[in-house]
C-alpha cells in the first residue's frame, strides 16, 4: 500500500497548486473537491489561490479563482475563518521581518542590489501583505509554493530555494521530496508536464542500469553522423564515476534540456546545470552527472568523434559524496 508523509489535505493543496500553475482547470476542479473532502475550508482555498498569483501570474490565478467559485457553489464547503486585521506598521518593515523569520536569516544578494524594485515588492507585498494573512500558516503556504514551482521547469532554482525555506518552517526532507514527487510524477515519468522538455523521456535505461543509482530513461535522438540520446534522470539519480576513453579525439558533450542537475570531475567541485547549459567532457576525464535531489533532469548526450572510443565505468557516487556535491549549491 502506497504511503506518503503528507496528509490528504496537504496532498490536495499540492494538487491545487500544481493545477493552478499548469492552468489545468479540470485537474484543479478535482483537486478542490478532494481538498474539501479532506477538510480544506473555502477561505483557506481562497487564500492559497490568491497567494499563487505571486508565483503563477494574475491570469492563471484569476482562472483558478473562477474555477474555485464554481466548485464552491456546487459543494458549499465550510467557510473557515478569515485572516486577522493586518499588522500595524509599514508593509516593507513587516515584510522584511517576516522574510527573515521565514528564511531563518536576512535575505540579500547581488540580484536585489541590481534590481531593488523586486526586492521591495517581495518584502512589502509578498511577505508583508500576503504572508501576514494568518488564516493559513507559513508551513502550508510553503507547501503550496513548492508545488507550484515544481510544476514549471523554468522555476527549478526558486523551487530549490523554497524547499530550504520550507525546512525552516517545519517541512521535512521526506515531505519536500513527496511534494515534488507528486507534481513531477516519478512513478510515471510519461506524465511529466507536456512542456517539460522538447525531447521524449524514452524507455527505462535497462542496458546501463548497473552503472546508475536510481532510475534513468533513454530516448535515441540521432543514430546517423553523430549519435545523440536524450537521457532522463529521476530525482537523486546519477551515473557512476566513469571515463570516456579513446585512442584519439573522443569524449562527450552534454546539453541540458530540462530540470536541474549536476556534473562533477574528479577532484573538482560539482557544477550546477540548468536548461541550456553545455558541458564539454574531454576523453580521459573521470566524472559523473545526474539529477539534483528534488527534481527530474534531462540532457542530450553526444559522443564526440574519435578513434577507439569506449566508456570505462568505475565506482558509484556514494550518497555522502552526492549530498556533499549537491548541498554546496543550495539557495536559502
Amino acid at each position: 500500500m502506497e504511503t506518503t508523509p503528507l496528509t490528504q489535505k496537504e496532498l490536495a493543496i499540492v494538487d491545487v497548486s500544481a493545477a493552478t500553475a499548469h492552468g489545468d482547470q479540470s485537474a484543479l476542479s478535482s483537486a478542490l473537491n478532494a481538498g474539501f473532502d479532506a477538510g480544506l475550508t473555502l477561505n483557506e482555498a481562497k487564500e492559497l489561490v490568491g497567494q499563487l498569483y505571486a508565483y503563477c501570474g494574475f491570469p492563471r490565478a484569476l482562472n483558478a479563482a473562477s474555477t474555485l467559485m464554481r466548485v464552491a457553489g456546487e459543494r458549499r464547503p465550510a467557510e473557515g475563518r478569515l485572516p486577522s486585521p493586518p499588522p500595524s506598521g509599514r508593509a516593507i518593515e513587516v515584510g522584511t521581518d517576516n522574510q527573515t523569520r521565514l528564511c531563518g536569516r536576512p535575505v540579500s544578494g547581488p540580484l536585489f542590489d541590481f534590481h531593488p524594485q523586486l526586492d521591495e515588492y517581495l518584502k512589502a507585498h509578498l511577505f508583508g501583505d500576503i504572508f501576514s494573512r494568518d488564516n493559513v500558516d507559513w508551513r502550508t503556504r510553503e507547501i503550496a509554493t513548492i508545488a507550484a514551482l515544481a510544476a514549471r521547469p523554468e522555476t527549478a532554482p526558486q523551487m530549490s530555494s523554497h524547499i530550504e525555506v520550507g525546512k525552516v518552517n517545519g517541512i521535512t526532507e521526506a515531505q519536500a521530496k513527496a511534494i515534488v514527487a507528486r507534481v513531477q510524477c516519478p512513478e510515471d515519468p510519461s506524465r511529466l508536464p507536456p512542456d517539460w522538455s522538447a525531447f521524449p523521456v524514452g524507455e527505462p535505461n535497462v542496458a546501463y542500469a548497473q552503472y546508475f543509482i536510481g532510475r534513468s530513461f533513454l530516448a535515441p535522438v540521432s543514430t546517423e553522423q553523430v549519435g545523440i540520446s536524450a537521457v532522463t534522470f529521476e530525482p537523486g539519480c546519477r551515473n557512476n564515476w566513469h571515463v570516456h576513453q579513446a585512442r584519439s579525439g573522443g569524449g562527450q558533450i552534454l546539453v541540458v534540456t530540462a530540470g536541474e542537475g549536476y556534473y562533477q570531475e574528479w577532484g573538482k567541485p560539482a557544477r550546477l546545470l540548468r536548461k541550456g547549459d553545455t558541458v564539454n567532457i574531454p576523453a580521459g576525464v573521470k566524472h559523473w552527472h545526474g539529477a539534483g535531489p528534488h527534481g527530474w533532469f534531462q540532457h542530450l548526450a553526444m559522443e564526440a568523434p574519435g578513434e577507439g572510443g569506449h566508456t570505462e565505468w568505475l565506482e558509484p557516487v556514494t550518497d555522502r559524496d552526492y549530498l556533499k556535491a549537491t548541498a554546496s549549491h543550495s539557495q536559502p
